[in-house]
């Protein structure tokens, strides 16, 4: 197999509607899965940065791997590949991807997530319609599949305007919504909507993770992921998106999107498709 072109960092910096930026660690089987999910969607031009961490070579270096890049570059999206170490916690990494881009919209991707079909054109039509700070598309776990807990459906509350801040406290009832995102609760609460294909639900959030589209400016406004200076060294690693904090920020009012288009296996690798409630 010939040598993979990694890309360049100041051709690929360049104005487009979405790049997704994923860091990525000693995990190339759960990342093919994730970039095939990639290549598979359409209707909105995006780039594709990826940034490994892993003590040897890089994901890419499988052939896995630097297959799936060669189809997404075949396909029009550019992709910049590019190691980053020393490893200074998850914020910072997703600071250092967030400098890699212009792009009007960043989806934040973990490295273990499958993106059903058309799953990003539904996150940009919904950060245009909702114009708030961010849109998250939170996983299934569908190991969880048949595990149906209906205590934490309760936290399930729509959006009957457009989003506004809010400022979630430990403890509050709010905090609680967190639960509806463990194992596969959202997707048994999407299934009970019966949505459309194609269809998707405002709904409140206290924390969203592992598949977020920013808009840039307000991400930036609210001071994007620059806070990991603040961490003590001992808990940078285990820093969460910043999602929660853009509550506080009147530019950047939050919400996530309810549909069954993201699923997450048990680690190291992801499962197949996650379809939507039928």
């Amino acid at each position: 197999m010939r040598p993979l072109d990694p890309g360049g960092a100041d051709r690929f910096r360049a104005p487009r509607d979405v790049d997704v930026l994923i860091p990525t660690r000693e995990r190339p089987a759960a990342l093919a899965a994730t970039l095939a999910g990639l290549a598979a969607q359409e209707g909105v031009p995006f780039g594709v940065a990826v940034s490994d961490q892993s003590d040897g070579p890089p994901g890419w270096d499988d052939p896995a791997v630097a297959g799936v890049v060669r189809i997404l570059r075949h396909r029009g999206h550019p992709v910049l590949l590019g190691r980053h170490l020393p490893r200074r916690g998850l914020a910072e990494h997703r600071a250092h991807l967030l400098s890699r881009s212009a792009a009007r919209y960043v989806l934040c991707l973990d490295d273990d997530v499958w993106l059903e079909p058309a799953t990003l054109a539904r996150l940009v039509a919904a950060i245009g319609e909702l114009r708030c700070g961010f849109v998250g598309n939170a996983v299934h776990g569908l190991s969880y599949r048949d595990d149906v807990r209906p205590e934490s459906h309760r936290q399930f509350q729509q959006w009957d305007r457009r989003p506004e801040p809010e400022r979630v406290r430990p403890g509050s009832a709010e905090w609680w919504r967190a639960g509806l995102h463990a194992a596969a609760n959202l997707l048994h609460v999407t299934e009970g909507l019966r949505l459309a294909p194609g269809e998707w639900r405002a709904y409140k959030v206290s924390w969203v993770g592992g598949c977020v589209l920013f808009d840039r400016a307000k991400l930036a406004a609210a001071g994007g992921f620059d806070f990991w200076r603040r961490l003590p060294r001992t808990t940078r690693a285990r820093t969460p998106p910043p999602s929660s904090r853009c509550w506080n920020a009147s530019a950047a009012p939050a919400s996530c999107r309810a549909a069954p288009s993201t699923s997450r296996s048990p680690r190291p690798s992801p499962t197949a498709a996650s379809r939507r409630g039928r």
